[in-house]
């Protein structure tokens, strides 16, 4: 140990005494036994194991087995920062590989251990470099369920010895508490299986009524949305243009014990930068030139129901702030006005941008961002759903048969392979077009391949496919690029090179290869 260390009175007692282990474990037994959740009590459990054997800091890792990582279920002495960088893989550090193992690792001085990583980034100083670090398994059986690590000021042999041996049964205590709690949900499960099987049948057979597509994705998305339309919670819809974005907040609030009161849809993008308070907040009398007349903004219109802000990553910063106080305090104040008015509203945004871009440019408010993605649902492009292609064309061919008075009744094969081949950029929106295009031109009872538009088209349907191989068509377009050149240097091989970037040498073999010789370039000079 380095000289300027021996005076300071760092090494602590620990406990050697058994009054004081039997003290601590005691302690950890009863905190374990307060309550079924074991997420609330490991807190507490660290915190007085920490305080008892004097720790620098200290954590609990719990494993991840559906992918594999550790990460930090609690910690002492860690920041909020800290503690979210404690993540690791399976064999990674000391951590890593103790939780792979299930063998604990006793580190007398982690300065001198290559393999200890300081991913936490908590270990600043020399002299915190310095320090003993322990990585005790939980384990139930056989099986690692995550580890206590610990940092302890670097001191006496027996001392630490004493700590990890304290620290073990803590771990073997932990690990028995999670198999009590293991065998309790097994006996409960009997009791809620035939509940849970009815609530699965209800989430597959749950469909918004406005919302027509079978796939697996959109199956997925409905759970989603059975599950967070009751509440009132702030939801963010995610997806690329033309995917429905919303037909979902219209799903969502008519879901809700909201669905009698208004709701109210704003585009945030078609709102000059000029009005959109007003349009938002509304304005008194006299507040700016031409507001003849107080006015509500519409989150006074969906006062006790929902108000669905779409393109919201449009917003400018200054509206960003605003719209982050209603978030916050569910109030505002007319354009020109001094009276705060409570609402009572539910907020559903929508954007096809990337807003995590955004905060990276600063163009987007990170605390506003935190407000309106509690529960982001994201809908998925058409493509990735094209089992919904056609049950999507059927319902626009009915929609625009009685617009229409056309009787469309199917579509061909060779329409059918059209459709799902197209790559659908515009999404659910571009199909529309493309049927009511069709219902339009059909002539009989029937869509051909034809009717699509241009952008559809196969070289197969359209009687377009290459009839020259990739090497003729390449040697055509190169004799072209030459005699061009040539035509404009009136025969000046040359100059010709110069304008092709090629040698005179490579320009006089590609003359002689298409006989481009000078008889033949005569007549253009």
């Amino acid at each position: 140990m380095p000289p300027a260390q021996k005076s300071l009175p760092l090494v602590p007692q620990g406990v050697s005494e058994n009054a004081s282990q039997l003290s601590l474990l005691f302690e950890v037994s009863q905190i374990l036994d307060r309550t079924f959740e074991l997420k609330q009590v490991i807190v507490s459990v660290l915190f007085h194991v920490a305080t008892n054997l004097a720790l620098v800091r200290g954590s609990i890792t719990l494993l991840n087995r559906q992918t594999g990582e550790i990460v930090i279920e609690s910690s002492y002495g860690l920041t909020p920062a800290e503690q979210k960088r404690g993540r690791y893989k399976l064999g990674e550090g000391i951590t890593g590989r103790v939780v792979q193992t299930g063998e604990p690792a006793i580190v007398p001085n982690i300065a001198r251990e290559p393999n200890f990583l300081n991913r936490t980034g908590a270990r600043k100083t020399e002299l915190e470099k310095e320090h003993s670090f322990l990585c005790i398994p939980i384990k139930q059986g056989t099986e690692v369920l995550g580890a206590f690590s610990a940092d302890i000021v670097f001191g006496d042999p027996v001392v630490l010895d004493a700590d990890v041996r304290v620290i073990t049964v803590v771990c073997s205590m932990i690990a028995q508490a999670v198999r009590l709690r293991q065998e309790l949900a097994e006996e409960k499960l009997v009791l809620v299986e035939e509940n849970s099987r009815l609530k699965s049948v209800l989430k597959e057979n749950y469909q918004p009524s406005n919302i027509i597509g079978k796939s697996h994705a959109m199956r997925s998305l409905y759970e989603l949305v059975a599950q967070v339309a009751p509440s009132d919670t702030s939801v963010l819809i995610r997806g690329e243009s033309g995917t429905g974005k919303e037909m979902i907040a219209q799903a969502l609030h008519y879901a809700s014990s909201r669905a009698e009161n208004p709701f109210i849809k704003v585009n945030c993008a078609a709102l000059p930068e000029a009005v959109i308070e007003s349009e938002l907040f509304g304005h008194e009398k006299g507040a700016f030139t031409g507001a003849i007349a107080t006015r509500k903004g519409r989150f006074e219109l969906a006062d006790t129901g929902t108000i669905f802000l779409d393109e919201i990553g449009d917003l400018s910063p200054s509206m960003q702030v605003k719209l982050l106080r209603v978030l916050q305090e569910r109030e505002i104040e007319r354009v020109g006005g001094s009276r705060t008015i409570k609402i009572d509203v539910r907020i559903i945004t929508a954007t096809n941008r990337n807003l995590e871009e955004l905060l990276g440019k600063g163009q987007f408010r990170e605390d506003l961002y935190y407000r309106l993605n509690v529960f982001p649902l994201h809908l998925p492009p058409l493509r990735e759903r094209k089992s919904d292609i056609l049950l999507l064309a059927d319902h626009f061919i009915e929609k625009y048969n009685k617009r229409s008075r056309k009787a469309v009744k199917r579509i061909a094969t060779s329409a059918i392979n059209l459709l799902m081949s197209y790559y659908w950029p515009g999404n659910v929106r571009e199909l529309e077009n493309v049927i009511e295009r069709a219902v339009l031109l059909a002539n009989n009872d029937v869509i051909l391949g034809i009717h699509l538009p241009p952008s559809l088209q196969s070289a197969e349907s359209t009687g377009t496919a290459p009839s020259t191989s990739l090497e003729e068509t390449m040697d055509r377009v190169e004799r072209e690029l030459i005699l061009d050149a040539l035509k404009s240097s009136k025969g000046n091989y040359s100059k010709a090179a110069k304008t092709l970037g090629i040698t005179e040498r490579i320009m006089g073999l590609r003359i002689k290869k298409y006989n481009l010789d000078k008889d033949f370039l005569k007549t253009f000079v």
